[in-house]
């Protein structure tokens, strides 16, 4: 996304996910402030957070994060606006910027993510593709909403 990233996190110690965030902010505006010789922050505001607690929140998550990208080309896919659900999977298997093409078998960030977790769950890279095909068809935000940050 062009001025936002989404991740899911899985803490392991207190205050894992502060540290790791604050790492990565500052890591990466170091990084591109030297590369493009400028100085300040890149960021605007603290990072977000919301601890997912609930089943029916987590299943739907990983959906809802690979297909922000949808933004970009149908604004409207939240409320189910999706006349041409082909050239949005089309769209989504062609962003790179995403781990969606990791889960389905393309590697583009294959050392950044541990997929197992969520594969165990969608029945391996065959079946997650069918269910995202299904999930984008028949998509209902409403059980996520709270989770909503934008």
């Amino acid at each position: 996304m062009p001025n936002h990233f989404h991740l899911l996190l899985r803490q392991k110690g207190g205050g894992g996910i502060t540290k790791f965030m604050r790492k990565l902010g500052v890591g990466y505006a170091n990084y591109f402030n030297e590369k493009y010789k400028r100085t300040g922050t890149l960021f605007e505001g603290r990072y977000k957070i919301i601890l997912v607690n609930q089943d029916t929140y987590f299943t739907h998550l990983p959906y809802y994060i690979h297909f922000n990208p949808l933004d970009l080309i149908m604004p409207g896919w939240r409320s189910g606006e999706i006349k041409n659900h082909q050239k949005a999977i089309g769209f989504l298997e062609s962003y790179r910027w995403s781990s969606h093409l990791d889960y389905l078998g393309i590697k583009n960030f294959p050392s950044l993510t541990q997929r197992e977790f969520l594969l165990k769950i969608f029945g391996k890279t065959e079946n997650y593709k069918k269910e995202v095909e299904n999930w984008l068809k028949q998509m209902n935000l409403e059980k996520i909403q709270k989770l909503i940050l934008e």
